[in-house]
């Protein structure tokens, strides 16, 4: 009897998360916005990654890296993390050559996040959810500057919480690969420094060291939950580490500049998502 009952929420489990994937998949393929949650908010991240892994699915799109961003400090301890991943589609990703248009949710949320992007060398071994530092470090072939391009059919995704961002592909809408950086292992993390503008006005400075152990800390974390949920990094991934000025709103029309110095310059321009 308890088996049955067991498997009968797990069915359960299983068809509301699919239910909300395939809301969230329809809006995003329709460009079109959710005035609400499809459904009862995810009452912990297994049950929100279930809404994405199921939306990975369904997606008509090649998954090429993932996002990875914080959880607000005093979220972290109730939900027993401190980060937050999402996917990343071949559609979504954009190289940084001159001002790059990107797709924003019109009625939805739209962001730019200034990012140090690592692209993954070669397979990370399935199963394997403890890496240390220097395991995650192996990992990697190089680092690029980027920008996520955060966004959802959901305006109110960050402020309903993680579960919500989780279940909506992290709140991610694409990225902009910028060049390659010279001798980042070798560098400082303060040195890794960037200054984000919208519309020529600096909405955000900082640098590497304001991401919980660096740009590595983040590929740990993924590396770990990426396994868990049995879709192992693979070899060209790409993979954005977190904010590192913060998460800036944006609207179509609005341009933004992400200055790395010596390591280059991103410009993008939002426009109506189609």
């Amino acid at each position: 009897m308890q088996y049955a009952v067991t498997e009968e929420r797990g069915a359960h489990r299983r068809e509301t998360a699919a239910a909300i994937a395939a809301t969230f998949v329809a809006a995003r393929r329709e460009a079109r916005s959710l005035a609400e949650f499809p459904g009862t908010i995810p009452a912990d991240l297994a049950a929100a990654y279930l809404c994405q892994d199921l939306a990975i699915e369904a997606w008509p799109d090649r998954l090429i890296g993932w996002k990875v961003g914080m959880i607000a400090p005093p979220l972290r301890a109730r939900f027993g993390a401190e980060r937050v991943a999402g996917a990343i589609f071949d559609a979504g990703l954009r190289t940084a050559r001159g001002s790059v248009e990107f797709p924003v949710f019109v009625g939805g949320f739209a962001a730019v996040e200034a990012e140090f992007v690592l692209r993954i060398a070669h397979d990370a071994p399935s199963g394997k959810v403890d890496w240390t530092e220097r395991e995650a470090h192996a990992l990697v072939g190089d680092m690029h500057i980027g920008i996520e391009t955060a966004g959802s059919p959901l305006a109110t995704i960050n402020e309903l919480g993680p579960t919500v961002v989780a279940a909506d592909f992290g709140n991610n809408a694409g990225l902009i690969l910028g060049p390659p950086v010279s001798d980042w292992a070798a560098r400082p993390l303060q040195s890794l420094a960037v200054v984000t503008s919208i519309d020529g006005t600096i909405v955000g400075r900082g640098d590497a060291s304001l991401l919980p152990r660096g740009p590595i800390g983040a590929l740990q974390f993924l590396a770990a939950q990426t396994a868990r949920i049995g879709r192992p990094l693979r070899a060209g991934m790409l993979v954005s580490t977190g904010a590192v000025t913060g998460v800036h709103d944006i609207k179509p029309g609005q341009s933004a500049l992400a200055d790395f110095g010596s390591a280059g310059r991103i410009s993008c321009l939002a426009v109506a998502a189609k």
